[in-house]
């Protein structure tokens, strides 16, 4: 991925007024990729929504990391099942 792809953990934990230890938390139970260049932690920014879910749940709701990874396997799974009724309704009709 390119430079440009990246965005600075330090950077998007300020902008959100987040503790940096959140992400790398996160990171802690696969929930989030870390990419380290040049001795800086960095998000993929197309993850950034799915963070920024994950924050809000974390915050707002006061959602453990436990529960944030039972949230997120679900919501995955969920996402799943929707895929395969949209695929059989197309083999279907």
């Amino acid at each position: 991925m390119s430079q440009e792809e990246l965005i600075s953990i330090t950077t998007f934990c300020t902008s959100h007024k987040i503790e940096v230890t959140f992400i790398r938390q996160l990171a802690a139970f696969d929930l989030v990729e870390i990419v380290n260049r040049d001795k800086e932690e960095f998000l993929y920014s197309n993850h950034l929504p799915h963070v920024e879910k994950l924050m809000r749940l974390h915050y707002d709701l006061q959602i453990n990391m436990e529960g944030l990874n039972a949230v997120h396997h679900l919501l995955q799974r969920i996402d799943e099942l929707q895929n395969e009724v949209i695929r059989l309704r197309n083999k279907r009709g």
